[in-house]
């Protein structure tokens, strides 16, 4: 498969840096892709220049790792219904995608980062950010919705904090969708067809769904534009059990007899029932999306980003119990095996939620390729609606009204601003530099309602609110010392501050003080070529990841005093480096790369529990050092053995540990939370004929622990973080010139795994498409 890995196509966004192939054969690939094209002089390091007319985030030189796919890789090889499908098989990245159209827990993963540390990476489609970094976790997935499978031209993934040109998010990765802007009339449709039959504890069925997306583009002299509207109706399994540990049961015949309940044990190998399947959403996500694009001059593009993502999502309940009529048992004491438990009003609550998200982007850029170069890039995302609902109370059946509480998101938001420019004062110098402004806002309002299906808000249950800010220069320089040797040396300064912040109950609010911090981050790379086949290169920086405000400013009063939260966490400051070594393979098809990357972070942000202090305290706080160590190998050739075989493959091992944290010492020498030790991914695609393409990959991840002090030993559990080894299949046939359809099995071997909560088993997708 040519672009899973990207090494030769991508060899483009690879030689930005550091280069690894001849001039001719990366000047055969980058005719392949238009956004790319290399320097003149054939004994020179090579340049990627990224062409004005196609937005990106990216910077022009690039010192660090990178990989990619363009669409026409997707197309043949990924059963893709949701962009982050895109990312399934690049070396190291793992998204927690549960089920399709996740839009609320699918979090990236990277090299030292779990899916727990959503904060860790940056994700922007043509030049907006998508990464939701007003929190940290598995609630603060990136806005995957805003874009659609469709509309991707190509995604590009820098690995690690190496460019000057992004904060101290980027310390895992930054991924980087572009998407399509038409050279001339163009018109797609595509209908998918997905099912999936899923059996865990007492639930067996079949959950099923179904996507319509829609494109049409023209460009007309100096004006171009871009239309797409993307439906997902989508059925997704149960992601949380309804359970009550064995222990907590009170022996005796209190309370109403039940059958129904499924005996198991917890991650740390504790008794449980579990009694209910819940979170069973049903979610129907509408995209629309318009580009406009017009050529003020031959080397000045305006463009203009108009995106609206809509969800409405329902979520049942399947209660397991069953009183000795047979009917459904939902809430209240219930007998089982001669012991108590009591069934909490939430504990098989269903939920609902009402979303309308609004995204603007706006670009300016330059390229004349000369001397001076500039870009002005503003973005906006808002919570135009916001909404969540749930129940309070007992309620008899799954679908019952009843009082409840409403949260509202609206308000919520955040903008950029970036000015950048570029200097080539000769051949030997490429400089960048640039200002750039990041600001978050946190509005949030639980409210009761006498209706929580339909209820307006009434009385205040609880708020917060809190707004950050980032402030940032930057400058980097890219030097080619001679024809084999090439260095890039920078660094970022950030002014950071939050302010607003306050937490609020039902009568009192509680407000926080302002913070203002300054923080200088350098980076610095260097490249060696060694033949025309063999490159090394050597990376080092440092990120300084700032506290989002929902860290810093969700938690509770009680007694008028903050609790739950601490205003005053640090950052996490992280040195990260790594060392490669890239072969190029195969006349310029394949690249082989191995890469060592090491990374010491500071003041970690993670919940644990403080024991230095009584009563302990479970928060948001700094661990003192995590460290990790790591080798990451990609191989990809095309052509192998026979012709249209094409391989990828990546191996990635990391021992990740907690060196140092005085709060919660049963931590210290423990794997980090959600990091496995191994992943690995295969992908075999052939073409037969110039109709049919074939696909099998395969996705492997071991052992993860989702606690410190890794006390979760049963992974293989509601609750736990398990090894997988999944394969999925891709068939794809060309009807004809406009006309192609497909069919793909995702997790072919219906692996059973978890991370919290279950992922997809087994599943069929079917697909129509039509191409103009």
């Amino acid at each position: 498969m040519k672009t899973i890995l990207r090494p030769a196509v991508i060899a483009c966004a690879i030689a930005a840096a550091f280069p690894c192939l001849s001039q001719s054969t990366l000047a055969s690939e980058l005719s392949k892709l238009s956004a790319h094209q290399p320097t003149e002089d054939k004994a020179s390091v090579d340049r990627v220049v990224i062409k004005g007319d196609k937005p990106t985030s990216l910077p022009t030189e690039i010192p660090t790792t990178i990989e990619g796919i363009n669409a026409k890789d997707i197309e043949k090889t990924i059963n893709a219904i949701d962009a982050e499908d895109a990312l399934k098989y690049l070396p190291s990245l793992l998204v927690r995608k549960r089920y399709v159209g996740d839009y609320n827990h699918a979090v990236l993963a990277t090299r030292a980062s779990g899916t727990g540390n959503s904060a860790r990476s940056m994700v922007y489609a043509d030049g907006i950010l998508l990464s939701n970094l007003l929190g940290n976790g598995a609630s603060f997935t990136p806005r995957w919705g805003l874009v659609t499978p469709e509309e991707i031209q190509r995604v590009d993934v820098l690995y690690g904090p190496f460019s000057a040109a992004y904060s101290g998010n980027s310390v895992g990765a930054v991924v980087d969708y572009v998407t399509r802007m038409p050279e001339k009339f163009e018109a797609h449709a595509k209908l998918v067809g997905f099912s999936e039959n899923f059996q865990e504890y007492g639930t067996d069925k079949n959950f099923s769904g179904k996507q319509l997306s829609g494109s049409l583009g023209d460009k007309q002299g100096a004006f171009s534009w871009w239309v797409n509207i993307n439906r997902l109706d989508s059925d997704g399994h149960p992601i949380a059990f309804t359970n009550k540990l064995v222990s907590a049961g009170v022996t005796g015949n209190a309370g109403k007899a039940v059958t129904g309940a499924i005996a198991g044990k917890n991650p740390q190998g504790q008794d449980w029932w579990l009694m209910a399947a819940t979170g069973q959403y049903h979610t129907i996500q509408d995209h629309a999306k318009v580009k406009l694009a017009y050529d003020i001059t031959p080397t000045l593009r305006a463009s203009y980003t108009f995106g609206v993502w809509r969800n409405d999502m329902n979520s049942s309940v399947e209660s397991y119990l069953r009183d000795a009529a047979g009917n459904a048992v939902y809430s209240g004491d219930v007998n089982i095996a001669g012991k108590k438990y009591t069934i909490n009003p939430t504990d098989m609550a269903n939920s609902k939620n009402q979303l309308e998200h609004i995204t603007h982007g706006l670009h300016l850029k330059s390229n004349t390729k000369g001397a001076w170069d500039w870009e002005l890039a503003a973005s906006l995302y808002d919570y135009n609606k916001d909404i969540a609902r749930a129940p309070t109370v007992a309620i008899p059946s799954a679908d019952a009204g009843g009082t409840g509480r409403i949260t509202d998101g609206s308000g919520t938001g955040w903008n950029t601003l970036a000015l950048k420019g570029i200097w080539r004062p000769n051949n030997e110098h490429t400089t960048e530099f640039g200002y750039q402004r990041e600001a978050y806002k946190l509005r949030t309002l639980v409210s009761d309602t006498t209706d929580w299906i339909n209820g307006a808000a009434s009385k205040r249950f609880s708020a917060f609110r809190g707004d950050s800010e980032l402030n940032s220069f930057f400058l980097q320089d890219a030097w080619r010392i001679n024809p084999t040797w090439k260095t890039i040396i920078g660094g970022r300064f950030e002014q950071w501050s939050a302010k607003d912040g306050a937490i609020s109950n039902a009568s009192t609010t509680l407000a926080f003080g302002t913070r203002d911090e300054n923080y200088f981050s350098p980076k610095a790379a260097l490249a060696f070529r060694a033949t025309d086949e063999l490159t090394l290169k050597a990376s080092v920086g440092r990120a300084v990841r700032m506290p989002t405000v929902s860290e810093l400013y969700q938690g509770t009063v009680s007694t008028q005093t903050i609790v739950n939260n601490d205003p005053n966490l640090k950052p996490e400051k992280s040195w990260t480096s790594e060392w490669s070594a890239e072969q190029s393979l195969n006349d310029g098809k394949g690249l082989l790369r191995a890469t060592f990357f090491h990374e010491d972070t500071d003041d970690a942000l993670y919940s644990q529990t403080n024991t230095l202090v009584t009563p302990n305290i479970t928060n948001i706080q700094n661990v003192d050092k995590i460290r990790t160590n790591g080798l990451e190998l990609a191989y990809q050739n095309s052509d192998v053995i026979i012709n249209g075989l094409d391989l990828s493959a990546s191996v990635t091992y990391a021992d990740s540990k907690i060196v140092k944290n005085d709060k919660f010492q049963k931590s210290v020498g423990k794997w980090q939370p959600r990091v496995p030790q191994w992943r690995a991914n295969f992908v075999a695609s052939y073409r037969a004929n110039e109709q049919l393409t074939t696909t099998l990959g395969v996705r492997y991840s071991g052992r993860q622990y989702g606690s410190l002090d890794n006390s979760d030993s049963n992974a293989f559990t509601y609750f736990g973080f398990s090894s997988f080894l999944v394969a999925d299949l891709r068939i794809r046939y060309k009807l004809d010139k406009q006309w192609s359809a497909a069919i793909g099995i995702d997790n072919l071997n219906n692996k059973k795994y978890w991370a919290f909560h279950p992922y997809t088993q087994r599943s069929v997708v079917a697909e129509l498409k039509f191409d103009y």
